[in-house]
């Protein structure tokens, strides 16, 4: 079983042709990806209340996505609405916070609000990291009680201080989609860190899975962490029954 903690679903603004869940399911279906939590591009870039809407009626047509509520850090009162009126649908599992694109850092009031957010309704939050700000993170997480945070691309170009990060606090994951990844990065975030913090994302449609899942290959992790990165440490952070119909058993990352 493999699953993508860290996908999206929608056009991009300099990729329209992924706009199509049948996209999504194809480009899993290639890597045998059984699993997806998935954040809409719409409400990552542009527009967060309608990109969550669409991404709530794109949930119902498939068992094998699920979905991340996104916040703007700089629109509580549009996330406290969300979390209210999607949430009980069942099929958002988590919160993404893109510190970017909300000029939002992780070690700023608002982000910080946001994860408490995240706490107060039990929801693991994927953030996006790159260079030191796992260590912001990581920060925001020892202080904040409850709450479940991932560090999106572990860094990027930063991996050592998501080392540092996930080694000083509980309660941080890392998962290691990147684009531009160097040889060995995930096999020395691997040797480094509590094998239970340990993800497998691809950053689909936006970035190919070859990349993470090349990355991850090549680490050549035992069988018992690469069952740990493919799909348990997941089940257990997002609470999924392994059993479950949607979760289709039998494929690994090895």
């Amino acid at each position: 079983m493999i699953i993508d903690v860290h996908a999206h679903w929608g056009p991009w603004f300099f990729s329209m042709e992924v706009g199509a869940v049948a996209t999504n399911l194809a480009v899993m279906d290639r890597y045998g990806i059984d699993l997806a939590v998935v954040s809409a591009s719409e409400a990552v870039i542009y527009d967060v209340a309608a990109g969550n809407r669409a991404m709530a009626r794109v949930l119902e047509s498939t068992d094998r996505l699920l979905g991340y509520l996104t916040i703007n850090p700089r629109r509580l009162d549009d996330a406290e609405r969300d979390v209210r009126d999607l949430l009980p649908t069942g099929r958002f599992v988590g919160v993404k916070i893109h510190t970017d694109y909300t000029a939002s850092p992780a070690n700023s009031a608002q982000t910080r609000a946001a994860l408490e957010l995240a706490a107060a309704h039990d929801l693991p939050a994927l953030v996006h990291t790159w260079d030191t700000t796992p260590l912001d993170l990581a920060q925001a997480v020892a202080d904040i009680p409850g709450v479940r945070a991932i560090a999106g691309h572990m860094g990027a170009n930063g991996w050592r201080h998501a080392i540092e990060a996930a080694n000083g606090v509980d309660r941080l994951w890392l998962e290691p989609c990147f684009s531009h990844t160097e040889a060995g990065r995930f096999a020395a975030v691997a040797a480094a860190v509590d094998p239970r913090r340990l993800l497998f994302g691809t950053d689909a449609t936006l970035i190919d899975p070859a990349a993470a899942y090349g990355a991850v290959l090549a680490a050549d992790l035992s069988p018992e962490l690469a069952e740990r990165v493919a799909w348990r440490n997941a089940a257990e952070l997002f609470r999924l029954d392994p059993s479950a119909p949607a979760n289709l058993p039998g494929r690994s990352i090895r």
